[in-house]
């Protein structure tokens, strides 16, 4: 009795030794299976297994992310898929765009580098001028000893109101900001026009203001940087992708306005009329925009040509500032200088824009530009372009305003 009893009880054990192994087995190839399923869950998919709110371009078939997690989503920026020069273009765009905006808000407000002046004493004998140069070091003691230049704007502002008589000499030489006559003919300095100009300007003027410039480069970093964190964070969830998008949009939307507060304002900042006419026109236009780009029938792929002309149409309604602008300055360098600029920016941003919409080239050959050169990624390219070429049209508006004013 007692060996039976030993026996049940070895035979149970080993069935409750087995069980166990058998449960120990199952549980690891389910660890197993579990990582295998997280594996390949977090691959690369193609077209026709993405979700319908992710399936945008057709033409694209493969390396698509797929409601991957954030913490994946973001370690994919260094990461090659469909999207990753989508996000790098305009990343890149982002921070050329603020290293900008920084070496404009150091350099820029100032019209010339003030320590130039030290060598307008130079100039003046090189001229053999000897009355202007008398009258000028007469009227301005502190001139021989450059580069004291606090000192000199001190006599400017001391000195200057009993010393018009020596700017009678210089009348017709300085920019127009300077000068209240036009007989450019009869002028004895004309050679030293830009160098005569160009120094006394700083002490005589504070710049033109600069808030229409930093509002564009504002406006382009926003359109850029939103436009990378939509290509990068879309895929994760539909309600992310829908708020991604919107944000998309309204970048683009920035952009286009901003973009028109340079060229507008000091165009027309003697003709405050039309400058707020303008401004308001595009300001309004922008914001209505923005507002039809948040019903969620404007995502679908249908309405892709309709979302181009809108934006499309944005950039048309400059067309009447820069004929305005054209007409009124006809005579000015700066303006067809500017107006230059402004076409070609044009050509980009229409380019981008056509491009967007035919989707070429990936149209021609599915699958051929999943990873590289599908339009998209040179819509993004166009973009960039287009913003830089307008921040050196801004450079010209500033110095142009800076030196003669209204």
């Amino acid at each position: 009795m007692l060996d039976r009893s030993i026996k049940k009880s070895m035979v149970g054990s080993k069935g409750l030794f087995e069980n166990r192994g058998m449960d120990c087995e199952e549980g690891s190839k389910e660890g197993k299976g579990k990582r295998l399923w997280k594996k390949v869950k977090y691959q690369l998919v193609e077209y026709h297994s993405l979700p319908g709110y992710l399936k945008d371009n057709e033409y694209i078939l493969g390396y698509y992310r797929s409601e991957w997690p954030l913490k994946h989503i973001f370690l994919s920026i260094f990461t090659i898929h469909n999207e990753t020069l989508n996000v790098w273009t305009h990343l890149i765009g982002f921070f050329l765009f603020l290293a900008l905006t920084v070496y404009t808000a150091m350099k820029i407000p100032k019209v010339v580098d003030l320590h130039s002046l030290q060598h307008f004493p130079d100039i003046l004998k090189r001229a053999d001028l000897h009355k202007l140069q008398y009258e000028l070091l007469t009227c301005l003691p502190s001139m021989p000893n450059m580069p004291d230049l606090h000192r000199l704007h001190e006599d400017f502002k001391t000195s200057l109101p009993s010393c018009w008589h020596v700017l009678e000499l210089l009348n017709n030489c300085l920019p127009e900001r300077f000068s209240s006559g036009n007989h450019t003919d009869a002028c004895v300095l004309r050679g030293l026009k830009e160098d005569v100009a160009n120094m006394i300007a700083p002490l005589l003027l504070r710049p033109i203001t600069r808030w229409p410039f930093f509002a564009f480069l504002g406006g382009a970093m926003f359109c850029l940087l939103a436009s990378s964190t939509c290509h990068l964070l879309s895929c994760h969830s539909q309600r992310l992708s829908y708020i991604m998008l919107r944000l998309d949009y309204a970048g683009i939307a920035a952009l286009i306005s901003t973009s028109f507060y340079p060229p507008v304002y000091y165009s027309f900042m003697c003709n405050p009329f039309f400058c707020n006419l303008y401004l308001g026109f595009i300001t309004i236009l922008g914001i209505a925009t923005v507002v039809v780009s948040l019903f969620p029938v404007f995502q679908n792929p249908e309405f892709r040509n309709i979302r181009a002309s809108l934006f499309f149409s944005m950039g048309l309604s400059g067309v009447a500032p820069i004929l305005h602008k054209l007409i009124l300055f006809r005579h000015r360098p700066e303006a067809l200088h500017t107006t230059g600029y402004e076409l070609l920016m044009g050509v980009f941003y229409g380019l981008g824009a056509l491009v967007y919409a035919t989707r070429i080239p990936e149209r021609w050959k599915p699958g051929k530009f999943d990873i590289a050169g599908h339009s998209h990624q040179l819509f993004h390219v166009l973009v960039v372009a287009g913003a830089y070429t307008h921040y050196r049209a801004g450079l010209v508006y500033l110095n142009w305003r800076d030196l003669q004013g209204c």
